[in-house]
């Protein structure tokens, strides 16, 4: 069991972000990585698409004797995590959520602004974390249309984005935020991006290092952590492009398998 794999899906490449960070964390842990991009962006998506989408990948991880998943998705966790966790009981499985708090707590202007999807935005999650930490701070919410088409094509730094986040932003920046949550594991990799735009004062805020440290905390809990040193094989499957998916990457030192997969 301890060797098991770690599962982790998103609707795309943008989990990967997450998948980083766990893997910094915890360098002995197998993974396993499911990329649906052909299913991508799941934030325009009903609910219960969502939530069939969720089943489907957590059924294929299952399937790879996965020991504990990372729904490495906001919209797929804020959608679909409280019913897999009811449904299938045997496994851990860990959420992204906005870090909506650590920005509340930390802003000095009492503004902050959440950069999402629809699914996110829209979902009972979403508002109850909003009511529970943001008391007496306004939040800026801003739909990121078109942003995952563009980061799944491998558009990440193109012009196309850089006019679509002015768009976006600007209407935070004249309500003066200082803090930017990144409520979509893809938006990480806008960050080059985002720092060009923003004004040097204005933070910016993903989820990706307190999942890792949440994943391994489980893993304790559970009993279930990697201790033996071998190196440990990480497979990525896409229902895509391989080559898009090997571009986010292409940063990570190791032997990574990544394939395609119709799933």
């Amino acid at each position: 069991m301890h060797s098991n794999p770690i599962g982790i899906f998103d609707s795309g490449v943008g989990g990967t972000s997450i998948w980083k960070e766990i893997h910094k964390l915890l360098p002995l842990e197998n993974t396993i990585y499911l990329a649906d991009s052909a299913n991508a962006p799941y934030g325009d998506k009903s609910a219960e698409d969502i939530l069939q989408l969720s089943i489907k990948n957590t059924e294929l991880l299952l399937q790879y004797n996965c020991k504990l998943i990372v729904v490495a998705c906001n919209t797929a966790t804020t959608n679909a995590i409280e019913y897999l966790r009811a449904t299938y009981k045997n496994v851990s499985f860990i959420g992204i959520e906005p870090a909506i708090k650590p920005a509340v707590l930390q802003s000095n202007s009492k503004t902050v602004g959440v950069l999402a999807t629809k699914g996110t935005l829209s979902s009972s999650l979403f508002h109850s974390t909003v009511k529970n930490h943001a008391e007496g701070i306004k939040i800026i919410e801003r739909e990121g249309v078109g942003l995952v088409p563009l980061i799944e094509a491998g558009k990440a730094s193109s012009k196309e984005i850089k006019e679509l986040l002015v768009s976006l932003l600007t209407p935070m920046l004249k309500q003066n935020i200082d803090y930017l949550v990144l409520g979509c594991t893809h938006y990480p990799y806008l960050i080059p991006v985002l720092k060009e735009l923003l004004p040097a004062h204005i933070n910016i805020i993903d989820s990706g290092e307190a999942v890792a440290k949440q994943t391994k905390a489980v893993l304790v809990k559970d009993v279930i952590l990697s201790t033996k040193n071998l190196k440990p094989t990480h497979q990525f499957y896409t229902n895509a492009d391989v080559v898009i998916l090997e571009s986010f990457l292409k940063d990570v030192d190791g032997k990574l398998y990544v394939n395609y997969l119709d799933f």
